[in-house]
Order: structure tokens, then sequence, then C-alpha cells
């Protein structure tokens, strides 16, 4: 974890920078697509700003496909609106708390504008933790 503690970290020096995103008027093919491509299991949806909006999960998309809903419908319209977001500065216990707490398994992190500057998701807390413990001898090959 770059030598930071797992319990002291800042959301911003282990979030991923790389997130996927899309704009509420492409489609939910359009999402699907570029969630498939990149291996993620949600798309943050933003304005041209960096705003965050929304996000679309494989759990939206899975409700797509049970209504038969076209793939043509625009994510805008189907997109867990005002998802649940964290700012960079804030520890890592409080994402891991955010994500516990809301039922989330995806968390965008904003500056204190409300931008999108990365994200965290369960699947990185589950791999920090481990070489957390790993690195404090806990866990061994």
């Amino acid at each position: 974890m770059r030598g930071l503690s797992a319990w002291t970290a800042r959301v911003g020096d282990v979030a991923r920078k790389d997130v996927a995103t899309v704009f509420p008027n492409q489609t939910v093919k359009e999402a699907a697509a570029l969630m498939y491509r990149t291996g993620t299991g949600s798309v943050v949806v933003i304005t041209p700003e960096r705003t965050v909006i929304g996000i679309f999960t494989e759990r939206d998309l899975t409700r797509v496909v049970a209504e038969g809903l076209p793939h043509e419908t625009q994510v805008g319209s189907v997109m867990t609106k005002n998802p649940v977001t964290i700012k960079s500065a804030e520890p890592l216990s409080k994402a891991i708390e955010l994500m516990a707490e809301k039922k989330v398994r995806h968390l965008p992190v904003v500056d204190n504008e409300g931008r999108l500057v990365g994200i965290i998701t369960s699947r990185d807390v589950v791999e920090l933790t481990e070489r957390y413990l790993a690195s404090a001898g806990y866990i061994t090959e």
C-alpha cells in the first residue's frame, strides 16, 4: 500500500484514478460495453464538468434486462441517482464505514467541489487489507 497504514490512509491516496465514466445521454449498451472493456462493475455518470450525478452498476444492468428495456435506453433514466460519494481527504476507514452502512460496492471519490477524482470499490478494500495484513505478518504464503 505504498508504505501507508491501511487505517490512517486517506481515500485519495488509495483510490483508483482511472474511472470508467459516461454521460447521462449515453445508452445502456454503451455503458455495458465500457464496463465489459474495462473489467469494472460500474460506470460513474457525470456532467461535462465531472460532477457526479449517478452511478450505473451491474445491479442496474440486471434490472434493465429483467424489465426488458431496450439497449438504447439512456443511462440517465435507469442509473442510481445521487449516489453515495466520499471526499478524497477522508480517511479510508470512513469509506469502509460508508460502504458497509449504505450497502454499496462502488464509492466515487470527489474533490471539494463534487467533481470526480477517483473511485474505491469493495474489491479495492479487500486487496488493501490483504496487503496490510501480509506486511504486518498476519498472512503468510
